[in-house]
């Protein structure tokens, strides 16, 4: 049975790949529109799900996710701009900010589906503006929600980062991964111990 990662994301995409099991992406092309009153939990999960429902591929494991970050109750969405990547980063200055990430796997032959839900919380220090504008100007974190790469510099703006599973902040969390591919019946390789 094939393994098909509903995504374009090119960090899922290099998350994946360490697991060295063969897979094919496809763009899920899924309406992320806000639903009044859903908590960021759910929308990460809902939105996970959606993604891994919409491949119709047959006979194959489909894997959604979505991840959600919010500070102060306010959701972080991608920046684009270094101007809006400025702005989240002086927001989230001294702040803790809390990333749901999910990872839904949806097998088209039998229909059936798992879902995981994450949470990874980021204790930043206090950022200078100036640290803000170097940080952009060095890393261009313009497609990650919160405008940090914590697998690159970023990781010099936090003091802490909580959490079961470090791949989830960067949009796949494979210790769940691995469970749900488990739990489908699909066997992971291991590393030889020449590796």
């Amino acid at each position: 049975m094939k393994l098909i990662l509903a995504s374009t994301s090119p960090y899922r995409l290099a998350l994946l790949q360490r697991l060295r099991i063969p897979f094919e992406t496809v763009d899920p092309d899924v309406d992320e529109a806000p639903v009044e009153g859903e908590l960021p939990s759910d929308r990460a999960r809902r939105l996970g799900a959606l993604k891994a429902a919409a491949v119709t591929a047959r006979d194959a494991l489909v894997l959604g996710s979505d991840q959600v970050a919010c500070v102060d109750g306010a959701i972080l969405h991608k920046p684009r701009t270094p101007t809006a990547a400025m702005q989240q980063l002086i927001s989230c200055s001294g702040r803790t900010v809390r990333f749901w990430t999910s990872v839904s796997l949806r097998n088209t032959a039998t229909l059936w589906q798992g879902d995981r839900v994450v949470t990874c919380d980021v204790r930043f220090r206090d950022i200078t503006a100036s640290e803000a504008e170097r940080y952009i100007e060095l890393d261009q974190p313009l497609d990650c929600a919160g405008s940090f790469k914590w697998e690159s510099l970023g990781i010099t703006l936090f003091r802490a980062i909580e959490t079961d599973d470090p791949t989830a902040l960067e949009g796949l969390p494979l210790i769940a991964v691995c469970d749900l591919l488990r739990e489908a019946g699909l066997s992971l390789p291991l590393l030889s111990e020449k590796m």
